[in-house]
């Protein structure tokens, strides 16, 4: 099967998902990913995921440099919550936002998926490991394939309003536990 700005996907053994072939994705360094495609069989608006994907394709490392501030509220919150409990073992420093994406490592796997819930819109989601929380490491969502509209540690979600069930927090890119 075909998509467009992926080419040939196989089908996985997940029922409406597929893979592409490896691609560079240059917002992640340029690097070679396989893309997931969750739920674009029976989707009655596959352009929607066609336009996230091209988005998404079209990014370059300055969307990540756009959501620093917000990982870098992440990295706080888990650095002041270890450093309170008087748990150093996984501290890290990082003076600020222009330093926090050297502790990231993204995976090559980046998920593109329609919101089922709320505002059904095609967000990208991807997953992947940072130096300061190795259990729970950080999820980067774009709505759209462009916007960055959630940080955070990985939890599937798409949106903070919907992982917290609070439709106060539409629109807010990080939202702190505290």
């Amino acid at each position: 099967m075909q998509i467009p700005h992926l080419g040939t996907v196989t089908k996985t053994a997940e029922p409406g998902w597929y893979r592409s072939a490896p691609i560079p994705v240059p917002v992640l360094g340029g690097g070679s990913c396989r893309i997931r495609v969750d739920g674009y069989d029976d989707d009655p608006a596959q352009e929607d995921f066609h336009a996230a994907i091209r988005n998404f394709l079209a990014l370059d490392r300055s969307a990540l440099a756009v959501a620093a501030p917000s990982i870098y509220a992440y990295y706080r919150d888990v650095a002041d919550d270890l450093l309170a409990a008087g748990d150093d073992e996984w501290h890290v420093g990082i003076s600020g936002p222009d330093e926090v994406l050297a502790h990231v490592q993204l995976g090559n796997e980046p998920i593109v998926v329609r919101d089922p819930y709320d505002d059904r819109r095609v967000y990208v989601s991807i997953g992947g490991e940072c130096a300061w929380e190795p259990e729970h490491g950080l999820q980067i969502v774009f709505r759209d394939g462009v916007t960055v509209t959630k940080v955070g540690p990985y939890d599937g979600h798409l949106t903070n309003s919907a992982a917290y069930a609070d439709d106060e927090l539409d629109g807010v890119v990080y939202h702190s536990s505290r």
